[in-house]
């Protein structure tokens, strides 16, 4: 065979190989998105910016007010067998998964059935039905804040996030599990996004923060943070569905300030505490369901916990695109 008919044959090649590889995205393209926890606040903006370009799945127990016609609701418990059957009939593309507890008073064993036990069944079912992605939204908090911390933590850095918050091991151990899975299951693009503290209408601890009518801080400390906008979390994850796109990556928003300016930006009045006259008074409110906070959140206005997403901007082509005035702002949206 001569040169210019071997050259000819690897051309051809080349075409036959990009002619299924694109076949196979425009395939995928086509095929339904699956959300946990949709009926979040987090996952209904998900939804419906997805639900404009393709087919959207949710699994949830909570009902989904406004939910547009064309997003089908599965108001079901991740953990019930009737899971499956919406793995077996739908031909998913991804799962992102989005359905973590998060509430501090709900029992231990609650945390873990539904966090652990029904993660795990969650990936068993992505294994058995081979969808080709998995998105698991993690967070920055499972490194921890910590007086011994970097300035900036990377993806390689320890989980140390549960040391002094209890809370938080249900989230290392799903975060674990999707590391496992990512190896195990190579075939499966597995993407594991780990946010700093996401702010919006968002019920999470970080915006409820932010939404107190006086602001408390400790007295001596003033941290730098970091906060990321919801619609730039969403914006990340709709980048993760790319095809080819795994691994773990972090997530932040705008560059990092004092603790202290980020409150000012709220306009809000903020009264320093010493921490031990801070940690007895919270622990108090809790006992007495007066707060949603529990004593050891209080390390996240202590210590600094920054993390490092380049990663995130060179391999996953993320990029913010709400600075911090408009991402404090977003305390204040409705839905």
């Amino acid at each position: 065979m001569t040169n210019a008919k071997r050259e000819g044959a690897a051309a051809r090649g080349k075409a036959a190989t990009k002619g299924r590889k694109a076949a196979e995205d425009d395939d995928l393209a086509s095929r339904p998105v699956l959300i946990t926890g949709i009926c979040g606040r987090l996952g209904r903006r998900l939804a419906r910016r997805l639900h404009r370009e393709r087919g959207v799945i949710g699994i949830d127990r909570r009902e989904f007010p406004g939910r547009p016609k064309d997003v089908v609701h599965h108001q079901i418990d991740i953990r019930r067998k009737k899971t499956q059957d919406v793995f077996r009939q739908e031909r998913i593309a991804a799962l992102v998964h989005l359905g973590v507890m998060h509430d501090p008073r709900a029992s231990q064993a609650e945390h873990h059935t539904w966090n652990v036990a029904g993660f795990q069944r969650l990936l068993e079912y992505v294994a058995q039905y081979e969808i080709p992605k998995v998105i698991v939204l993690s967070s920055a908090s499972v490194y921890g804040p910590r007086p011994d911390n970097p300035q900036f933590l990377t993806e390689d850095a320890p989980l140390l996030g549960g040391a002094s918050f209890s809370e938080i091991r249900d989230l290392i151990e799903v975060d674990m599990l999707a590391q496992s899975f990512f190896w195990k299951r190579p075939e499966t693009e597995t993407v594991i996004l780990r946010p700093t503290h996401i702010v919006g209408s968002v019920r999470n601890a970080p915006s409820n923060y932010l939404r107190l009518s006086v602001i408390p801080t400790l007295l001596g400390f003033d941290p730098m943070v970091q906060v990321i906008h919801q619609d730039d979390i969403v914006n990340a994850i709709v980048q993760a569905l790319k095809p080819g796109t795994r691994g773990i990556f972090n997530l932040a928003g705008p560059p990092g300030l004092p603790l202290s300016r980020l409150v000012g930006l709220t306009g809000r009045p903020r009264i320093a505490v010493p921490h031990s006259i801070a940690k007895s008074a919270v622990s108090r409110l809790w006992k007495y369901r007066a707060t949603s906070f529990p004593a050891p959140e209080l390390d996240h206005i202590r210590y600094v916990c920054m993390v490092d997403d380049r990663r995130a901007r060179d391999l996953m082509g993320y990029r913010h695109e709400h600075g911090i005035e408009a991402t404090v702002r977003a305390i204040e949206d409705v839905i």
